[in-house]
Protein backbone atom coordinates (compact mmCIF):
# COMPACT_ATOMS: atom_id res chain seq x y z
CA UNK A 1 0.00 0.00 0.00
CA UNK A 2 2.58 2.74 1.02
CA UNK A 3 4.30 2.06 -2.64
CA UNK A 4 1.38 2.47 -4.69
CA UNK A 5 1.23 5.70 -2.64
CA UNK A 6 4.84 6.90 -3.07
CA UNK A 7 3.98 6.21 -7.06
CA UNK A 8 0.90 8.57 -6.77
CA UNK A 9 3.12 11.21 -5.32
CA UNK A 10 5.40 10.87 -8.02
CA UNK A 11 2.47 10.83 -10.92
CA UNK A 12 1.53 13.89 -8.94
CA UNK A 13 4.31 15.69 -8.26
CA UNK A 14 4.91 16.95 -12.25
CA UNK A 15 1.57 18.59 -12.14
CA UNK A 16 1.78 20.88 -9.31
CA UNK A 17 2.19 24.06 -8.49
CA UNK A 18 6.37 24.21 -6.97
CA UNK A 19 4.98 24.47 -2.97
CA UNK A 20 2.78 21.60 -3.54
CA UNK A 21 5.21 19.58 -5.57
CA UNK A 22 7.56 20.24 -2.44
CA UNK A 23 5.03 19.08 0.07
CA UNK A 24 4.68 15.81 -2.23
CA UNK A 25 7.81 15.02 -2.77
CA UNK A 26 8.49 15.24 0.79
CA UNK A 27 5.61 12.76 1.16
CA UNK A 28 7.15 10.35 -1.19
CA UNK A 29 10.63 10.48 0.58
CA UNK A 30 9.09 9.78 4.10
CA UNK A 31 6.94 7.03 2.92
CA UNK A 32 10.10 5.71 1.74
CA UNK A 33 12.39 6.12 4.82
CA UNK A 34 12.02 3.12 8.06
CA UNK A 35 8.42 3.90 10.52
CA UNK A 36 9.19 6.48 13.12
CA UNK A 37 8.34 5.75 16.50
CA UNK A 38 8.42 8.19 19.14
CA UNK A 39 9.07 7.84 23.01
CA UNK A 40 7.27 10.17 24.79
CA UNK A 41 6.26 10.58 28.42
CA UNK A 42 6.63 12.73 31.51
CA UNK A 43 9.71 14.08 33.02
CA UNK A 44 11.88 10.64 34.26
CA UNK A 45 9.67 8.09 32.80
CA UNK A 46 12.54 6.12 31.57
CA UNK A 47 12.32 6.86 28.18
CA UNK A 48 15.76 7.27 27.52
CA UNK A 49 16.31 4.04 29.27
CA UNK A 50 13.72 2.42 26.96
CA UNK A 51 15.77 4.14 23.76
CA UNK A 52 18.93 2.45 24.54
CA UNK A 53 17.13 -1.00 24.86
CA UNK A 54 15.38 -0.90 21.86
CA UNK A 55 18.57 0.76 20.08
CA UNK A 56 20.89 -2.11 21.88
CA UNK A 57 22.98 0.13 22.99
CA UNK A 58 23.54 2.37 25.08
CA UNK A 59 23.82 5.58 23.77
CA UNK A 60 20.84 7.50 24.98
CA UNK A 61 22.16 9.68 27.73
CA UNK A 62 19.60 8.77 30.91
CA UNK A 63 20.94 11.90 33.83
CA UNK A 64 19.24 14.85 33.21
CA UNK A 65 21.37 17.01 30.88
CA UNK A 66 21.35 19.71 27.92
CA UNK A 67 20.92 16.88 25.75
CA UNK A 68 17.88 15.46 27.31
CA UNK A 69 16.15 18.47 27.08
CA UNK A 70 16.12 18.29 23.63
CA UNK A 71 14.37 15.96 20.62
CA UNK A 72 16.76 13.17 19.69
CA UNK A 73 16.67 11.20 16.58
CA UNK A 74 17.73 7.85 16.31
CA UNK A 75 18.02 6.36 12.98
CA UNK A 76 20.27 3.97 10.83
CA UNK A 77 23.58 5.06 8.94
CA UNK A 78 27.06 3.55 8.04
CA UNK A 79 28.80 5.05 10.61
CA UNK A 80 28.30 6.52 13.88
CA UNK A 81 27.64 10.12 14.21
CA UNK A 82 25.76 13.04 15.96
CA UNK A 83 24.19 16.03 14.33
CA UNK A 84 23.53 19.05 16.17
CA UNK A 85 20.33 20.47 13.58
CA UNK A 86 19.77 24.18 14.29
CA UNK A 87 16.96 26.31 13.78
CA UNK A 88 18.22 27.93 10.31
CA UNK A 89 18.54 24.43 8.98
CA UNK A 90 22.37 23.99 9.35
CA UNK A 91 24.27 21.02 11.28
CA UNK A 92 27.06 21.08 13.56
CA UNK A 93 28.93 17.32 13.81
CA UNK A 94 29.98 15.95 16.73
CA UNK A 95 31.42 12.39 17.77
CA UNK A 96 29.82 10.39 20.18
CA UNK A 97 31.81 10.89 23.81
CA UNK A 98 34.41 8.25 25.35
CA UNK A 99 31.23 6.12 26.46
CA UNK A 100 30.15 5.82 23.22
CA UNK A 101 26.83 8.05 23.77
CA UNK A 102 25.41 11.25 22.79
CA UNK A 103 27.44 14.24 24.26
CA UNK A 104 25.81 16.17 27.08
CA UNK A 105 27.17 19.26 25.80
CA UNK A 106 26.84 20.34 22.37
CA UNK A 107 29.00 23.00 22.01
CA UNK A 108 25.72 24.91 20.39
CA UNK A 109 23.61 27.96 22.08
CA UNK A 110 20.60 26.20 23.07
CA UNK A 111 18.17 28.39 21.53
CA UNK A 112 19.30 27.86 18.13
CA UNK A 113 19.18 24.07 18.37
CA UNK A 114 15.90 22.51 16.44
CA UNK A 115 17.03 18.79 17.17
CA UNK A 116 19.83 16.33 17.47
CA UNK A 117 20.01 13.46 14.70
CA UNK A 118 21.89 10.35 15.56
CA UNK A 119 22.71 7.86 12.76
CA UNK A 120 24.20 4.38 14.42
CA UNK A 121 25.51 1.58 12.73
CA UNK A 122 22.99 -0.75 15.12
CA UNK A 123 20.82 -3.15 12.76
CA UNK A 124 18.03 -2.58 15.25
CA UNK A 125 17.69 0.60 13.36
CA UNK A 126 17.39 -0.13 9.75
CA UNK A 127 13.47 -0.87 9.67
CA UNK A 128 12.78 1.62 12.61
CA UNK A 129 13.53 5.26 13.56
CA UNK A 130 13.38 5.95 17.35
CA UNK A 131 12.71 9.42 18.29
CA UNK A 132 13.37 10.18 22.37
CA UNK A 133 11.96 13.35 23.52
CA UNK A 134 12.33 15.88 26.19
CA UNK A 135 9.37 15.28 29.12
CA UNK A 136 5.67 15.63 28.26
CA UNK A 137 4.94 17.43 31.91
CA UNK A 138 8.56 19.11 32.17
CA UNK A 139 8.63 21.61 34.81
CA UNK A 140 10.17 23.56 31.64
CA UNK A 141 7.53 24.69 29.34
CA UNK A 142 10.13 25.03 26.15
CA UNK A 143 11.24 22.00 26.95
CA UNK A 144 7.79 20.22 26.87
CA UNK A 145 7.23 22.53 23.78
CA UNK A 146 9.82 21.07 21.57
CA UNK A 147 8.39 17.76 22.44
CA UNK A 148 5.13 18.86 21.02
CA UNK A 149 6.57 20.75 17.97
CA UNK A 150 7.99 16.82 16.89
CA UNK A 151 5.57 15.05 17.48
CA UNK A 152 2.62 16.92 16.71
CA UNK A 153 3.91 17.68 13.35
CA UNK A 154 4.27 22.19 14.41
CA UNK A 155 6.28 23.94 12.38
CA UNK A 156 9.63 24.57 14.27
CA UNK A 157 11.01 27.73 11.94
CA UNK A 158 9.56 28.84 8.41
CA UNK A 159 13.57 28.99 7.27
CA UNK A 160 14.29 25.48 8.03
CA UNK A 161 15.53 23.23 5.02
CA UNK A 162 13.49 20.71 3.13
CA UNK A 163 15.91 18.13 4.87
CA UNK A 164 15.06 19.16 8.38
CA UNK A 165 11.05 20.25 7.90
CA UNK A 166 11.21 16.34 6.71
CA UNK A 167 12.95 14.97 9.76
CA UNK A 168 10.63 16.87 11.84
CA UNK A 169 7.43 16.53 10.20
CA UNK A 170 6.03 14.45 13.32
CA UNK A 171 5.57 10.47 14.09
CA UNK A 172 3.97 7.58 12.61
CA UNK A 173 3.64 5.88 16.10
CA UNK A 174 4.25 6.68 19.37
CA UNK A 175 5.13 4.62 23.14
CA UNK A 176 3.80 6.78 25.58
CA UNK A 177 5.94 5.50 28.99
CA UNK A 178 4.84 6.72 32.39
CA UNK A 179 5.65 4.84 35.81
CA UNK A 180 2.99 3.84 38.76
CA UNK A 181 -0.40 5.31 37.61
CA UNK A 182 -2.06 7.37 34.66
CA UNK A 183 -2.57 10.62 35.01
CA UNK A 184 -4.88 13.02 33.54
CA UNK A 185 -2.16 15.15 32.04
CA UNK A 186 -0.96 11.59 30.19
CA UNK A 187 -4.76 11.05 28.74
CA UNK A 188 -3.81 14.84 27.17
CA UNK A 189 -0.93 14.11 25.80
CA UNK A 190 -1.63 11.26 23.92
CA UNK A 191 -5.29 12.86 23.40
CA UNK A 192 -3.23 15.47 21.31
CA UNK A 193 -1.10 12.68 19.53
CA UNK A 194 -4.33 11.22 18.39
CA UNK A 195 -5.91 14.27 17.02
CA UNK A 196 -3.34 16.66 15.87
CA UNK A 197 -1.55 13.94 13.71
CA UNK A 198 -2.66 12.61 10.71
CA UNK A 199 -6.25 11.31 10.38
CA UNK A 200 -5.75 7.69 9.09
CA UNK A 201 -2.64 6.94 11.28
CA UNK A 202 -3.70 8.83 14.27
CA UNK A 203 -5.57 6.33 16.93
CA UNK A 204 -4.91 3.52 19.25
CA UNK A 205 -3.58 1.08 16.72
CA UNK A 206 -0.26 2.87 16.55
CA UNK A 207 -0.31 4.25 19.95
CA UNK A 208 1.38 1.54 22.78
CA UNK A 209 1.42 2.52 26.80
CA UNK A 210 4.54 1.58 28.62
CA UNK A 211 4.38 1.16 31.88
CA UNK A 212 7.74 1.11 33.45
CA UNK A 213 9.46 0.60 36.95
CA UNK A 214 7.18 -1.82 37.79
CA UNK A 215 9.80 -3.38 40.00
CA UNK A 216 9.07 -0.44 42.25
CA UNK A 217 5.53 -2.42 42.90
CA UNK A 218 7.23 -5.21 44.87
CA UNK A 219 6.29 -4.95 48.17
CA UNK A 220 9.58 -5.90 49.13
CA UNK A 221 13.25 -5.35 47.58
CA UNK A 222 13.19 -9.02 46.93
CA UNK A 223 9.56 -9.77 46.50
CA UNK A 224 8.14 -9.97 43.12
CA UNK A 225 6.26 -7.46 41.08
CA UNK A 226 4.67 -9.34 38.66
CA UNK A 227 1.50 -10.09 40.85
CA UNK A 228 0.55 -6.69 40.88
CA UNK A 229 2.30 -5.49 38.02
CA UNK A 230 -0.01 -7.67 35.54
CA UNK A 231 -3.43 -6.76 36.78
CA UNK A 232 -2.71 -3.22 37.32
CA UNK A 233 -0.99 -2.97 33.62
CA UNK A 234 -4.71 -4.59 32.77
CA UNK A 235 -6.66 -1.93 34.41
CA UNK A 236 -4.34 0.93 32.81
CA UNK A 237 -5.37 -0.57 29.49
CA UNK A 238 -8.42 -0.40 30.04
CA UNK A 239 -7.97 3.18 31.06
CA UNK A 240 -6.22 4.39 28.35
CA UNK A 241 -8.52 2.35 25.36
CA UNK A 242 -9.33 4.94 23.88
CA UNK A 243 -5.73 6.00 23.64
CA UNK A 244 -3.50 3.30 22.97
CA UNK A 245 -3.63 -0.61 21.84
CA UNK A 246 -2.02 -2.18 24.65
CA UNK A 247 0.02 -1.04 27.89
CA UNK A 248 3.01 -3.47 28.62
CA UNK A 249 4.52 -3.58 31.98
CA UNK A 250 8.48 -3.49 31.89
CA UNK A 251 11.46 -3.01 34.29
CA UNK A 252 13.23 -0.62 31.86
CA UNK A 253 17.06 -0.70 33.35
CA UNK A 254 17.15 -4.39 33.50
CA UNK A 255 16.05 -4.12 29.82
CA UNK A 256 18.70 -1.53 28.90
CA UNK A 257 20.98 -3.55 31.13
CA UNK A 258 20.52 -6.87 29.31
CA UNK A 259 19.85 -5.83 25.85
CA UNK A 260 22.67 -3.14 25.64
CA UNK A 261 25.20 -6.23 26.65
CA UNK A 262 25.79 -4.10 30.17
CA UNK A 263 26.90 -6.81 32.42
CA UNK A 264 29.82 -8.25 31.91
CA UNK A 265 31.64 -11.35 33.41
CA UNK A 266 32.92 -9.14 36.09
CA UNK A 267 29.60 -8.26 37.48
CA UNK A 268 28.31 -12.00 37.51
CA UNK A 269 31.53 -12.79 39.47
CA UNK A 270 30.40 -10.49 42.13
CA UNK A 271 27.29 -11.93 41.65
CA UNK A 272 28.54 -15.17 42.60
CA UNK A 273 30.44 -13.75 45.63
CA UNK A 274 26.98 -12.36 46.83
CA UNK A 275 25.08 -15.76 47.01
CA UNK A 276 27.88 -17.22 48.19
CA UNK A 277 27.18 -15.55 51.68
CA UNK A 278 25.36 -17.11 54.33
CA UNK A 279 21.42 -16.10 54.12
CA UNK A 280 21.04 -13.98 56.82
CA UNK A 281 23.92 -12.03 56.07
CA UNK A 282 22.47 -11.87 52.36
CA UNK A 283 18.66 -10.47 53.78
CA UNK A 284 20.49 -7.72 55.51
CA UNK A 285 22.71 -6.73 52.83
CA UNK A 286 19.78 -6.87 50.28
CA UNK A 287 17.20 -4.78 52.34
CA UNK A 288 17.94 -1.30 50.88
CA UNK A 289 20.09 0.28 48.66
CA UNK A 290 21.94 2.54 51.40
CA UNK A 291 22.92 -1.45 53.04
CA UNK A 292 23.63 -2.70 50.03
CA UNK A 293 26.58 -0.21 48.96
CA UNK A 294 28.08 0.37 52.45
CA UNK A 295 27.61 -2.47 54.36
CA UNK A 296 30.66 -4.89 54.27
CA UNK A 297 30.91 -8.15 52.53
CA UNK A 298 33.20 -9.26 50.28
CA UNK A 299 32.44 -7.86 47.37
CA UNK A 300 33.70 -3.76 46.86
CA UNK A 301 31.37 -0.61 47.52
CA UNK A 302 32.74 0.20 44.08
CA UNK A 303 31.23 -2.98 42.39
CA UNK A 304 28.16 -3.00 44.33
CA UNK A 305 27.59 0.51 42.93
CA UNK A 306 27.87 -0.64 39.87
CA UNK A 307 25.49 -3.43 40.35
CA UNK A 308 22.77 -0.86 42.04
CA UNK A 309 23.13 1.20 38.61
CA UNK A 310 22.99 -1.61 36.10
CA UNK A 311 19.84 -3.73 37.71
CA UNK A 312 18.90 -2.12 41.00
CA UNK A 313 17.86 -3.87 43.92
CA UNK A 314 15.37 -5.85 42.16
CA UNK A 315 17.38 -7.06 39.25
CA UNK A 316 20.26 -8.16 42.01
CA UNK A 317 18.14 -10.02 43.81
CA UNK A 318 16.87 -11.82 41.19
CA UNK A 319 20.39 -12.36 39.56
CA UNK A 320 21.35 -13.96 43.26
CA UNK A 321 17.92 -16.04 44.03
CA UNK A 322 19.02 -17.61 40.65
CA UNK A 323 22.99 -18.58 41.65
CA UNK A 324 21.63 -19.56 44.57
CA UNK A 325 19.34 -22.23 43.31
CA UNK A 326 22.03 -23.02 40.78
CA UNK A 327 25.66 -22.31 41.91
CA UNK A 328 26.83 -23.78 38.07
CA UNK A 329 24.77 -21.72 36.29
CA UNK A 330 26.73 -20.07 32.84
CA UNK A 331 26.66 -15.77 32.89
CA UNK A 332 24.93 -15.95 29.54
CA UNK A 333 21.74 -17.86 31.03
CA UNK A 334 21.93 -15.45 33.94
CA UNK A 335 21.55 -12.76 31.26
CA UNK A 336 18.92 -14.61 29.58
CA UNK A 337 16.63 -14.93 32.53
CA UNK A 338 16.82 -11.01 33.69
CA UNK A 339 16.38 -9.90 29.80
CA UNK A 340 13.24 -12.40 30.74
CA UNK A 341 12.39 -10.57 34.47
CA UNK A 342 12.92 -7.22 32.53
CA UNK A 343 9.30 -7.66 30.32
CA UNK A 344 10.79 -6.60 27.80
CA UNK A 345 10.60 -9.71 25.30
CA UNK A 346 6.47 -9.42 25.63
CA UNK A 347 7.08 -5.71 24.32
CA UNK A 348 9.33 -6.13 21.45
CA UNK A 349 6.87 -9.07 20.58
CA UNK A 350 4.16 -5.96 20.86
CA UNK A 351 6.13 -3.68 19.10
CA UNK A 352 6.43 -6.27 16.06
CA UNK A 353 2.78 -6.75 16.20
CA UNK A 354 1.68 -3.38 16.60
CA UNK A 355 4.01 -1.73 14.73
CA UNK A 356 6.30 -3.43 12.11
CA UNK A 357 3.45 -5.83 11.02
CA UNK A 358 1.11 -2.35 10.64
CA UNK A 359 3.90 -0.22 8.66
CA UNK A 360 2.68 -0.33 5.15
CA UNK A 361 -0.57 0.35 6.43
CA UNK A 362 0.48 3.67 8.75
CA UNK A 363 2.66 4.77 6.24
CA UNK A 364 0.47 4.39 3.51
CA UNK A 365 -2.37 6.31 5.83
CA UNK A 366 -0.01 8.58 7.01
CA UNK A 367 0.84 9.73 3.34
CA UNK A 368 -2.84 9.79 2.15
CA UNK A 369 -3.92 12.19 5.05
CA UNK A 370 -0.97 14.15 4.15
CA UNK A 371 -2.16 14.67 0.63
CA UNK A 372 -5.73 14.57 2.19
CA UNK A 373 -4.39 18.02 4.13
CA UNK A 374 -2.58 19.30 1.09
CA UNK A 375 -6.06 19.01 -1.04
CA UNK A 376 -8.08 20.85 1.60
CA UNK A 377 -5.58 23.86 1.88
CA UNK A 378 -4.36 24.41 -1.24
CA UNK A 379 -5.17 27.75 -2.73
CA UNK A 380 -5.75 26.10 -6.19
CA UNK A 381 -9.18 24.63 -7.32
CA UNK A 382 -7.83 22.60 -9.89
CA UNK A 383 -5.07 20.89 -7.62
CA UNK A 384 -7.61 20.17 -5.08
CA UNK A 385 -9.76 18.30 -6.95
CA UNK A 386 -6.43 16.69 -8.67
CA UNK A 387 -5.30 15.58 -5.01
CA UNK A 388 -8.78 14.47 -4.09
CA UNK A 389 -9.44 12.37 -7.17
CA UNK A 390 -5.76 10.27 -6.58
CA UNK A 391 -6.76 9.70 -2.96
CA UNK A 392 -10.06 8.59 -3.91
CA UNK A 393 -8.91 6.16 -6.59
CA UNK A 394 -6.53 4.92 -4.24
CA UNK A 395 -9.24 4.06 -1.70
CA UNK A 396 -11.72 2.60 -4.33
CA UNK A 397 -9.13 0.00 -5.09
CA UNK A 398 -10.17 -3.40 -3.48
CA UNK A 399 -6.68 -4.32 -2.64
CA UNK A 400 -6.68 -1.42 -0.30
CA UNK A 401 -9.63 -1.98 1.29
CA UNK A 402 -7.36 -2.25 4.40
CA UNK A 403 -7.23 1.51 4.62
CA UNK A 404 -11.00 1.47 4.97
CA UNK A 405 -10.97 -0.99 7.87
CA UNK A 406 -8.22 1.26 9.49
CA UNK A 407 -9.99 4.10 9.70
CA UNK A 408 -13.42 3.04 10.27
CA UNK A 409 -11.30 0.76 13.42
CA UNK A 410 -9.99 3.92 14.67
CA UNK A 411 -13.86 5.35 14.73
CA UNK A 412 -14.54 2.23 16.73
CA UNK A 413 -11.55 2.21 18.86
CA UNK A 414 -11.36 5.86 20.03
CA UNK A 415 -15.14 5.90 20.99
CA UNK A 416 -16.35 8.56 17.72
CA UNK A 417 -18.59 5.29 17.57
CA UNK A 418 -19.74 2.88 19.91
CA UNK A 419 -20.17 -0.71 19.15
CA UNK A 420 -19.94 -3.92 22.05
CA UNK A 421 -16.07 -4.98 22.71
CA UNK A 422 -16.82 -8.34 20.98
CA UNK A 423 -17.26 -5.96 17.88
CA UNK A 424 -14.68 -3.69 18.83
CA UNK A 425 -12.11 -6.38 18.82
CA UNK A 426 -13.14 -8.28 15.79
CA UNK A 427 -12.60 -5.04 13.78
CA UNK A 428 -9.20 -4.39 15.09
CA UNK A 429 -8.28 -8.29 14.20
CA UNK A 430 -9.50 -7.54 10.75
CA UNK A 431 -8.10 -4.43 10.10
CA UNK A 432 -4.21 -5.19 11.58
CA UNK A 433 -4.08 -9.06 10.71
CA UNK A 434 -3.54 -10.15 7.69
CA UNK A 435 -3.53 -13.67 8.79
CA UNK A 436 -6.81 -15.52 8.40
CA UNK A 437 -7.05 -17.75 10.83
CA UNK A 438 -5.79 -15.19 13.89
CA UNK A 439 -9.09 -12.83 12.60
CA UNK A 440 -11.30 -15.41 12.34
CA UNK A 441 -10.06 -17.18 15.51
CA UNK A 442 -9.81 -20.57 14.07
CA UNK A 443 -6.82 -23.28 12.76
CA UNK A 444 -4.86 -22.11 9.79
CA UNK A 445 -4.98 -25.54 8.44
CA UNK A 446 -8.92 -25.63 8.34
CA UNK A 447 -9.29 -24.36 5.35
CA UNK A 448 -13.03 -25.07 4.65
CA UNK A 449 -14.21 -23.33 8.33
CA UNK A 450 -11.97 -20.29 7.61
CA UNK A 451 -14.25 -19.39 4.29
CA UNK A 452 -17.31 -20.44 6.20
CA UNK A 453 -16.41 -17.88 8.80
CA UNK A 454 -15.49 -15.05 7.17
CA UNK A 455 -18.76 -15.79 5.01
CA UNK A 456 -20.57 -15.86 7.79
CA UNK A 457 -19.16 -12.44 9.47
CA UNK A 458 -20.11 -10.92 6.34
CA UNK A 459 -23.89 -11.73 6.53
CA UNK A 460 -23.67 -10.72 10.32
CA UNK A 461 -22.09 -7.27 9.53
CA UNK A 462 -24.67 -6.77 6.41
CA UNK A 463 -27.02 -7.79 8.57
CA UNK A 464 -26.16 -5.41 11.32
CA UNK A 465 -25.64 -2.69 8.93
CA UNK A 466 -29.42 -2.91 8.03
CA UNK A 467 -31.14 -4.06 11.04
CA UNK A 468 -31.27 -1.77 14.12
CA UNK A 469 -27.91 -0.07 13.77
CA UNK A 470 -27.57 4.22 14.08
CA UNK A 471 -25.86 5.80 10.70
CA UNK A 472 -22.70 5.67 11.78
CA UNK A 473 -22.71 2.67 13.15
CA UNK A 474 -24.01 1.55 10.20
CA UNK A 475 -21.42 2.86 7.87
CA UNK A 476 -18.77 1.25 9.97
CA UNK A 477 -20.07 -1.97 9.32
CA UNK A 478 -20.78 -2.03 5.32
CA UNK A 479 -17.17 -1.10 5.64
CA UNK A 480 -16.52 -4.59 7.53
CA UNK A 481 -18.63 -6.50 5.49
CA UNK A 482 -17.06 -5.47 2.96
CA UNK A 483 -13.99 -6.88 4.23
CA UNK A 484 -14.86 -10.18 5.56
CA UNK A 485 -15.93 -10.38 2.08
CA UNK A 486 -12.72 -9.43 0.70
CA UNK A 487 -11.31 -12.41 2.70
CA UNK A 488 -13.31 -15.14 1.84
CA UNK A 489 -12.46 -14.07 -2.17
CA UNK A 490 -8.48 -14.64 -0.84
CA UNK A 491 -9.32 -17.95 1.13
CA UNK A 492 -10.95 -18.89 -1.84
CA UNK A 493 -8.33 -18.22 -4.39
CA UNK A 494 -6.17 -20.75 -5.78
CA UNK A 495 -2.58 -19.39 -4.13
CA UNK A 496 -4.05 -19.55 -0.72
CA UNK A 497 -5.63 -22.89 -1.22
CA UNK A 498 -2.59 -24.49 -2.58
Amino acid sequence: MSTRVAALCAELSPRLSPRSRAEVDGVRARIGQPLRVAIAGRLKAGKSTLVNALIGRRVAPTEVGECTRLVTQFRYGTSDRVDVVKRDGTRVSLPLDDAGMVPQKLNVPREQVAYVDVTLTSDRLENLTVVDTPGMSSVNTSISNEANKFLFDAPIADDIDPDSQSALSGAEAIIYTFTQSVREDDLQALEAFRTMSSRLSSNPINSLGLFNKVDKLAPTPSGDPWPVAEPLSRSQSQLMRRVVSDVVPVVGLLAETTEAGRLTAADCEALRKLAELPQEERTVLLAAASLFSTRECPVSPEQRERLLRLLDLYGINFAIAHLVANPSMATGELVRLLFAASGFPRLRQTLEQAFRLRSDAIKAGWGLARLETLASTTASPQEREMLRDAIERVIQDPQYHRLRLIEVAAQVTTGTVELPSDMESEIARLALSSEPSHVLGLPANDHEALVKAALAANNRWRAFAVGGASPAQARVAHVVARGFHLLAQQLRSPRTAH
